[in-house]
């Protein structure tokens, strides 16, 4: 087995505080069993169960996972999930509202820990060229990445599906045998069932194959990611990107810029045939045209020789000035999305610093923020570009005022002028939640 604390502490630093996605079944209950054996190593361990409500036996299936929570004497969160079905398939739906979940239950800086392993690599890999998913689709896993308001950790990926059950059977757990498992009307279960034991017969070791190209696929996007980084620098108009800097670049490079723009604005990745649009016609258009690319609940307009995405739901890029008093009210409602203020004990914000009326505007160049008492000033642009925030999310981070000074940007920077230090009784944090 491997050293599971290695993976998780790569990006998080000593003693990471840690929630584990704990589903009953074999491979969360060995995952949970190798960290509670190494609790002392870390700043707080605690299970967390989501309940999707699909099968007869979910509740039961509950209980045993808080029973073995008491076992263990680790903290148990349960969590019930609201499955709406939309066009995604069910296994989909329940995967994304069991994030949801997880994501709010997490605190800052926490560490979700998932318990993926190879065989699951493989057949993810596997599922995504059935889809005819390009390289950012057939790219790995990663071990560990910023997830929420934390990390998500899988340390198990380099582990077969085998050496999970021998290592359950030899410290003789119990776990949870979900019968939709067996079901190969799901995708993953006629892979796992049917094709892969045929695979695994002709090809002893396609799983590490299989992992290994994910990973090859992994580094590839990372290189593509990076080619698009800069580009996009170089393409940016506003929150929009330049059609005359666009046309110039390759038609490859040109498609790999608009997906990662697409992508920075959390919408859903439209089919190659739309993508194909936007990089030919909809640049090549008559000058006083105003083409539009529509997909999903999202579309992608040219005006005035820029490029920009809206929702279907959008009706202006502006932020509204407001004035928020937060004493009286701790949520500031924004077009769209919400601004929450939170008690925290261990809250970037000192309350007591905090002027009782903020103001909310919209960027106009040149803000400036201090992020501690010895830090030097920096401008804000500066901080978007360093923390790499995607150009099409500048434009819409709310920024608040006190007194004519720029005090917060969103729930990523306070300024050292309203900062809790070890001396402050009453503490806080802003939470944005970005709703389109």
């Amino acid at each position: 087995m491997p050293d599971l604390l290695s993976t998780i502490t790569a990006l998080t630093g000593p003693r990471p505080r840690v929630i584990v996605a704990f589903s009953g079944g074999i491979d969360s209950t060995v995952l949970a069993h190798l960290l509670v054996k190494q609790r002392r190593k870390l700043g707080r361990l605690r299970l967390a169960h989501v309940d999707h409500s699909l099968q007869p036996a979910s509740a039961a299936w509950s209980r045993h996972c808080a029973r073995m929570a008491r076992q263990w004497d680790v903290p148990f969160l349960s969590l019930k999930a609201d499955i709406r079905r939309g066009k995604e398939s069910p296994e989909a739906a329940a995967r994304d509202a069991r994030y949801e979940l997880l994501v709010g239950a997490m605190e800052r800086g926490e560490v979700l820990v998932t318990a993926q392993h190879r065989d699951d690599q493989a057949e993810t890999l596997l599922l995504q060229l059935m889809r005819g998913a390009g390289i950012a689709g057939l790219a790995a896993m990663p071990s560990i990445a910023s997830f929420g308001p934390g990390f998500l950790a899988r340390p198990l990926l380099g582990v077969s599906r085998r050496e999970i059950e021998i290592l359950a059977r030899q410290a003789k757990l119990s776990w949870i045998e979900d019968p939709s498992n067996a079901d190969t009307r799901f995708s993953r279960n006629f892979l796992r069932q049917r094709l892969m034991p045929l695979m695994r017969e002709h090809w002893p070791g396609v799983d590490k194959a299989l992992a290994r190209t994910a990973t090859h696929m992994a580094e590839a996007a990372s290189a593509l990611q990076e080619r698009a980084a800069e580009d996009l620098a170089r393409l940016a108009d506003g929150a929009g990107l330049s059609v005359t800097a666009l046309r110039a670049l390759p038609l490859a490079r040109r498609r790999n810029a608009l997906r990662a723009f697409i992508a920075g604005r959390g919408v859903e990745m439209p089919e190659a045939s739309r993508l194909k649009e936007m990089s030919g016609p909809l640049l090549t258009a008559r000058p006083d045209a105003q083409p539009e690319v529509a997909w999903a609940d999202a579309r992608i307009v040219r005006r005035s020789g820029r490029l920009e995405i809206r929702r279907s739901r959008d009706t202006s890029t502006e932020i509204s000035a407001k004035s928020w008093r937060w004493r009286n009210d701790r949520r500031l409602s924004l077009d769209p999305g919400t601004l929450d203020l939170i008690d925290d004990a261990a809250g970037p914000i000192d309350l007591a610093r905090l002027p009782p009326v903020l103001e909310l505007h919209a960027r106009s160049g040149g803000e400036r923020l201090r992020l501690s008492a010895k830090a030097r000033t920096k401008t804000l642009k500066q901080l978007l570009q360093d923390a790499k925030i995607p150009l099409e999310l500048r434009a819409r981070m709310p920024l608040l005022f006190g007194n004519g000074r720029l005090l917060a940007v969103g729930d990523r920077w306070v300024d050292a002028s309203v900062a809790a230090t070890v001396k402050s009784r009453r503490r806080a944090r802003l939470r944005w939640s970005f709703e389109s």
